[in-house]
């Protein structure tokens, strides 16, 4: 069995695999300042607790945004699992082909989530949409050709944005609204934000198409945390979870 995870900014998400099939999947917060025994403790402990035998993991990867937890999450596999991470970095085999100024700025994630995308659709132009903390737009072609993309603030981020930075904006749930004009200030603010991210990221699938493919729309695959609610919005063509997860299983495969 191969286990994976991707340290985010907000959130730790992790999975396993048997045999290229996700049996499982978790998720916690990130907590900055976790060390190797407390992330290598929670690991084996939400194994164990679904069944899933930690002396079964053959493999791990794993990629990571917050540069304070590398170390914690280096240890915690050789200590608790006994096997050395691959982790997502400069000169690691791909399968991509960077075209980026410093390959070295470009987050584990985003990687990975290329990574997954031309191993799931392969010999077609992408475009991944990751929302999370950040919400990032990248451009691959059919080729494998990373052309780079857009970060952009994520609707959670915005939204507490709006409510540290006014006097009387509250925080709210982030829900599809129930219609664009919202009548009550929570509902404009939830309008805002869902309408809002529509608007934005149409604009970046249609600027990043015709900047990266002279106008053929490629495949757009929604991914990350907040997807799921613009799974019916007309933005992506499918949306794929675990792609991150999935590009650093695929990952392993390139590095053996």
């Amino acid at each position: 069995m191969i286990l994976t995870f991707d340290i985010g900014n907000t959130q730790l998400s992790g999975g396993v695999f048997d045999n290229g099939t996700m049996i499982f999947q978790f998720r916690r917060g990130t907590v900055p300042g976790t060390s190797s025994d407390e992330l290598g403790v929670f690991l084996r402990l939400v194994l164990r607790e679904n069944g899933i035998d930690s002396e079964q993991i053959t493999e791990i990867a794993c990629c990571s945004v917050v540069p304070s937890m590398n170390y914690a999450a280096a240890g915690a596999c050789v200590k608790y699992f006994g096997k050395e991470p691959l982790t997502i970095r400069a000169g690691i085999k791909t399968g991509l082909k960077l075209k980026y100024g410093n390959p070295k700025e470009i987050g584990a994630d985003r990687i990975a989530a290329a990574i997954g995308a031309v191993s799931l659709e392969p010999g077609k132009s992408i475009i991944v949409v990751d929302m999370g903390t950040a919400t990032t737009v990248d451009v691959i072609s059919a080729e494998k050709e990373y052309f780079g993309g857009v970060i952009l603030a994520g609707i959670n981020m915005s939204m507490h944005a709006l409510a540290s930075g006014t006097a009387q904006l509250p925080v709210v749930e982030i829900v599809v609204p129930e219609k664009p004009c919202g009548n009550s200030t929570a509902g404009a603010i939830q309008s805002g934000l869902y309408y809002g991210t529509i608007g934005a990221l149409k604009e970046l699938i249609h600027v990043c198409t015709e900047d990266a493919f002279g106008g053929n729309r490629p495949l757009v695959i929604g991914t990350g945390g907040m997807s799921h609610l613009f799974e019916k919005a007309g933005l992506f063509d499918r949306v794929v979870p675990s792609l991150v997860l999935d590009g650093l299983r695929k990952a392993l495969e390139l590095n053996r």
